[in-house]
């Protein structure tokens, strides 16, 4: 599955080049080789042979040559981590991972992103200017801040003796919320708005009809009432209250459960479950957020609970 980048994210600003950044690491052929190379040295600066002299020059150069080839490969190429929004402990999630080729002419092979304890993600080109990325499922085992680490770019190209590669070490953390627990504990039912009752005085389309007016061009097209409009000259638009349902407040030492961490599991899955229908609080560590409602709020709260207890 491919993920989107966000417009503007840029690469340079979420990590700092390590200061022992650049690496080579020999295969078993490339060993051979390297072996190979030196003994036929010896051997022809013993036997004085031109033809081995040759040899010999020529294995040298095609290894001066493929180095330079895969040194260039990898250079300009910037790795890029864009974690979800939501991640929670014990649950996959989606980072999206990208590699940016940054050359002007040349596109880069074989490119191998390695971040989060060994995943590994390979792309067999990325064009010159462009830009690749893939989805990869990381679990993450206990809640808090988690620093991004450290990320690998390596390439076997071209001929595959070596390993040539760049520790990048990302200047981000992300945010690890309590395993979701379905909780018991819900809003009662009476707290949920009946028809008339709990509406506000504010414009809105979700509650019952308040009142009839004359259409100002801001409200959307749906909102006129098209019968009393045929009977009028102008054009009539209904006006709706907004139905405001009772705050639910989550108090985290009243949670059932035993222990802190099942207690934080059903407050975060209490938050997940209706942040987007009513506004929530919280009360957690002598202090009281403000119900309100939607997704902004509810990552807020989560984060709360991520934190607690946490220096």
């Amino acid at each position: 599955m491919k993920c989107q980048l966000k417009r503007g994210g840029g690469h340079t600003d979420d990590y700092r080049r390590h200061s022992v950044a650049f690496g080579l690491k020999g295969s078993k052929s490339g060993t051979l080789y390297i072996l190979i190379t030196i003994l036929l040295g010896f051997a022809a600066v013993n036997t004085g042979n031109n033809l081995l002299f040759l040899v010999v020059s020529a294995l040298l150069a095609f290894m001066s040559v493929t180095g330079i080839a895969g040194m260039y490969n990898i250079k300009k190429v910037l790795p890029s981590i864009l974690p979800p929004d939501e991640i929670f402990v014990g649950i996959p999630a989606p980072f999206c991972i990208s590699a940016n080729n940054t050359k002007k002419y040349f596109p880069s092979f074989l490119i191998s992103l390695e971040c989060f304890d060994g995943q590994t993600i390979v792309f067999p080109v990325v064009q010159k200017n462009s830009t690749v990325q893939e989805n990869i499922m990381i679990t993450f085992k206990q809640r808090g801040e988690v620093p991004f680490g450290k990320v690998k770019i390596s390439s076997t190209y071209p001929v595959g003796f070596f390993t040539r590669f760049w520790i990048y070490e990302i200047d981000r953390k992300v945010i690890v919320f309590p395993h979701p627990l379905a909780s018991l504990l819900n809003p009662s039912p009476e707290d949920l708005p009946a028809a008339g009752n709990g509406l506000n005085r504010n414009r809105g389309i979700s509650g019952e009809l308040e009142r009839i007016h004359p259409y100002t061009g801001s409200e959307p097209l749906r909102m006129i009432h098209w019968k009393h409009s045929a009977r009028s000259q102008d054009l009539i638009v209904k006006g709706f209250g907004s139905a405001v349902a009772t705050p639910f407040i989550i108090d985290l030492d009243s949670l059932p459960g035993e222990g802190i961490e099942k207690r934080l599991s059903h407050a975060a899955w209490l938050v997940r479950r209706w942040v987007k229908e009513r506004p929530v609080g919280l009360k957690i560590e002598g202090r009281e957020l403000k119900p309100r409602m939607g997704k902004q709020h509810g990552i807020a709260l989560l984060k709360e609970l991520a934190r607690y207890g946490i220096d």
